[in-house]
C-alpha cells in the first residue's frame, strides 16, 4: 500500500502515520463494533455493514484525533481549548480528563444542550457565545492568543485527521470486502482522514445536509468555499467550510457526494432506534439518510458500508 501521493497535495496524512495514530491512542479509545443488518430497506442485495462509531469514548469518532493531538505534543501549563459544535469539544474535554490537563471548550449557541452538558460532565470550562460554529473559532483563536492554550482544531490539522483516520484503519480490517463506505460530513476531518488511509481501496461518499453543503459545494467550485449553515445537523455538520487540508485528499478520494434533507435524516434515526435500539444524532444518523432517501443509490450486488458516526442526542427527541 502507498502513502497518499504528494503530487495530490495530500501527502502531508499518510498510512504510516496514521497507523502510528493509532499505535498512539490506543490504549485510550475503544474498539468500535461493527455488525451487518439485512440490507433489502436500503436496496442492497448484499448485508449492510455498519460501524458503531457512536459507542466511541465521548460519544463520537472525535475522542481519536482529540487524543492524538494531547499525546502527539507537549501540552502548555495553560492548558488546551477547542472551539466546536459539541462533540468534538467533549472529545477534547474527555482527553484532557484522562491526561489530567485543563480545557476550555468555546461552543456557538446552536449547541445542543446534551453536548454542552457533556463537556461541563468531563470537567471542562464550557464557554458558550455566538450564533454559529466559526463565531466560537474565532473565541478559542483569541483565547489562545491572551492564555498560550494549546487549541486543538476540529477537523483542519494534520494529527486530528490522522486520528481520525484510525477508523478507516480499523473499519478496514473488520470489513475487508467492502465496495463502498459513507461518511456524514461537516469540516471534513473524518473523510479527510478515512480518505487518506483508504485511497481508493474502497468508494468513499460524502454526505451532507441540504443545508450545511461545505464539501459539496467546495468540490463544485474546485476550492474550498464559505456555505450558509443551518438544520437539523448543524450543530454537528454545520462548518462554514472545509479545511484546507482534506480538500486536497477528497479531491483525490473522495468518489462522490450526496445531500440528503433534514427529513431523511430524522427517518434514519428513528430507524436506528426503532430496529437498533441505538440512539444516533442527527449528524450520525446522515450517511444511513442516504440510503433510506435514494440520494446514493447502490448498484447490484454492491457491499456497502456506513458510519453511525455520534451519538451525543437526548433519546427523548428520537423517540
Amino acid at each position: 500500500m502507498n502513502d497518499v501521493s504528494p503530487t495530490v497535495g495530500a501527502g502531508i496524512v499518510s498510512r504510516a502515520a496514521i497507523s502510528a495514530a493509532a499505535g498512539r491512542i490506543a490504549p485510550w479509545i475503544r474498539h468500535t463494533p461493527v455488525i451487518e443488518i439485512g440490507g433489502a430497506a436500503f436496496g442492497l442485495s448484499e448485508p449492510l455493514t455498519v460501524k458503531l462509531e457512536l459507542l466511541q469514548h465521548s460519544g463520537s469518532f472525535k475522542a481519536r484525533g482529540a487524543f492524538n493531538n494531547l499525546l502527539g505534543a507537549s501540552v502548555p501549563e495553560a492548558g488546551v481549548v477547542a472551539a466546536s459544535g459539541g462533540n468534538h469539544g467533549a472529545a477534547v474535554a474527555y482527553a484532557a480528563s484522562k491526561l489530567d490537563v485543563p480545557a476550555r471548550i468555546f461552543v456557538p449557541e446552536i449547541s445542543a444542550p446534551a453536548k454542552i452538558a457533556r463537556i461541563r460532565d468531563f470537567g471542562a470550562e464550557a464557554v458558550v457565545g455566538g450564533a454559529r460554529y466559526n463565531d466560537a473559532l474565532q473565541a478559542s483563536e483569541d483565547w489562545v492568543a491572551r492564555s498560550g492554550a494549546m487549541p486543538v482544531h476540529a477537523y483542519d490539522a494534520t494529527a486530528t485527521l490522522e486520528g481520525q483516520g484510525t477508523v478507516a484503519l480499523e473499519f478496514s480490517a473488520q470489513a475487508p470486502a467492502l465496495d463502498t463506505v459513507l461518511v456524514a460530513v461537516g469540516g471534513g476531518g473524518l473523510i479527510g482522514g478515512m480518505a487518506a488511509w483508504y485511497q481508493g481501496d474502497v468508494k468513499l461518499v460524502a454526505v451532507e445536509p441540504e443545508t450545511s453543503r461545505a464539501l459539496y459545494d467546495a468540490r463544485a467550485a474546485g476550492a474550498p468555499v464559505d456555505v450558509e449553515v443551518a438544520g437539523i445537523a448543524a450543530d454537528s455538520l454545520g462548518a462554514r467550510s472545509v479545511g484546507a487540508l482534506m480538500f486536497p485528499i477528497a479531491q483525490a478520494y473522495v468518489d462522490q457526494a450526496v445531500l440528503v434533507p433534514d427529513q431523511a435524516i430524522r427517518d434514519a434515526q428513528a430507524w436506528l432506534w426503532k430496529e437498533l435500539r441505538t440512539a444516533a444524532e442527527p449528524g450520525g444518523a446522515a450517511a444511513l439518510a442516504a440510503l433510506l432517501c435514494g440520494a446514493y443509490e447502490p448498484a447490484p450486488g454492491e457491499r456497502v458500508g456506513i458510519l453511525v458516526c455520534g451519538g451525543n442526542v437526548d433519546p427523548s427527541s428520537i423517540a
